[in-house]
């Protein structure tokens, strides 16, 4: 297994390992759309921040990789990455994503009434950056997701980050326990992630810390 840095020739590549890289996790689509979550999750890293995106290969072949952020605060927010992506790929008139957005406004005004803490990002100075990981499926277990972590991790060192933040499922305890075994900690509340399912059932966030 080999842990690299990215390259401009690895986009095709690159962009091909997102669409499968998540297959049997909760959040292995969103809304059936993989071009525009690839505009949500992995371009806005290849463009702005190509420096923290590291890869995984075996043998030659892309088996995951690590999109990183080092100032969470000046990267394009998520919520303005998704409303491009709707915008640009018209999400709205397409059946999958336009139901994903309906049933996410019932859900978002659900919790509202509720007065429920909502999801989303956070931007705290202490834990500034923050990653996604994504590992193939044959590749799970080989070392691949330690080697990703463990280079990024020497990373934030290397560039004196004071922490480091993620999002994730609660109902993904595969990764959960990945990432308390990389020392990441549980922080704040678990709210309702709005219009995902994950086998029929609703998700909620678990967002985690490492100083």
């Amino acid at each position: 297994m080999r842990i690299r840095p990215f390259h401009e020739t690895d986009r095709d590549a690159l962009r091909q390992l997102f669409v499968r890289a998540g297959e049997g996790s909760p959040t292995e689509s969103l809304w059936g759309h993989p071009e525009s979550e690839a505009g949500i999750y992995l371009e806005p890293y290849m463009d702005h921040e190509p420096e923290s995106l590291f890869l995984a290969e075996d043998d030659g072949a892309l088996v995951g990789y690590l999109t990183g952020c080092l100032d969470t605060a000046a990267f394009l927010s998520e919520e303005q990455r998704i409303a491009d992506a709707i915008r640009r790929h018209r999400l709205v008139l397409r059946r999958r994503p336009a139901a994903f957005f309906a049933r996410s406004a019932l859900d978002a005004a659900a919790v509202a009434l509720r007065r429920d803490p909502s999801a989303g990002e956070i931007r705290d100075p202490r834990w500034p950056a923050h990653l996604h990981i994504n590992i193939a499926p044959e590749a799970r277990g080989t070392g691949a997701a330690d080697g990703l972590m463990h280079r990024w991790f020497d990373r934030l060192t290397a560039t004196g980050a004071p922490g480091c933040h993620l999002q994730t499922l609660v109902e993904n305890t595969r990764a959960v326990r990945f990432f308390e075994r990389m020392g990441f900690t549980a922080y704040g509340p678990t709210p309702l992630v709005p219009g995902l399912r994950y086998r029929g059932a609703r998700v909620h966030q678990r967002t985690m810390i490492r100083a």
